[in-house]
């Protein structure tokens, strides 16, 4: 992970803003409630970083608890599930799982090819239901950008380099490669 700056709140809201506008019409709009997590996040942690992450950084962003925009199968258990092992279960699930999950495979597919816009992580859970099991404790968490991290798992979109752009609350760990990390997932 390269920390590129530390960022003021209002700076993370103009940028979710401008590329999740809560009024944009389509299935299951669901970036009023990306904007209050965000907010959660603000709250308990303060302290927010524009950094740039790895394929592998991204792959190992543990998920919330996701029921595949109200569809038939878990995508993610209240346990959590890293990015890396969702985009696993929807390769095996195949044509079953888009059937069972046809707003969240829809998700997929649009973010398969779509402009790559920054995700939004924190250090630790925030104080909401869908992060309340989570195994993990620290490390890189979801906030928002499931189907767009899956969807590029997926599609092969993750350069193995660091230049994945995330906003993070919270402190991440900064360590150079193969240095030892803490708090990492």
């Amino acid at each position: 992970m390269r920390l590129i700056e530390t960022v003021p709140f209002s700076t993370v809201l103009e940028v979710y803003r401008g590329d999740h506008p809560v009024d944009r019409p389509h299935a299951s709009n669901t970036n009023q409630d990306g904007e209050d997590v965000l907010r959660m996040a603000d709250q308990l942690l303060g302290t927010w970083h524009r950094v740039l992450l790895s394929r592998e950084e991204v792959l190992g962003v543990v998920l919330p608890w996701h029921l595949s925009e109200g569809g038939g199968r878990v995508l993610v258990p209240r346990s959590g599930r890293t990015v890396g092992e969702a985009a696993d279960l929807v390769r095996e699930g195949g044509a079953r799982m888009a059937a069972a999950n046809p707003v969240c495979s829809d998700k997929l597919a649009l973010f398969r090819e779509a402009p790559l816009t920054p995700v939004y992580l924190s250090t630790v859970p925030v104080p909401h239901p869908d992060y309340s099991d989570l195994e993990t404790r620290t490390g890189l968490i979801h906030l928002d950008g499931l189907h767009r991290t899956v969807a590029w798992a997926l599609s092969d979109r993750l350069p193995e380099d660091e230049r994945t752009e995330a906003f993070v609350a919270g402190t991440p760990d900064t360590a150079p490669p193969g240095a030892p990390r803490t708090g990492t997932v």
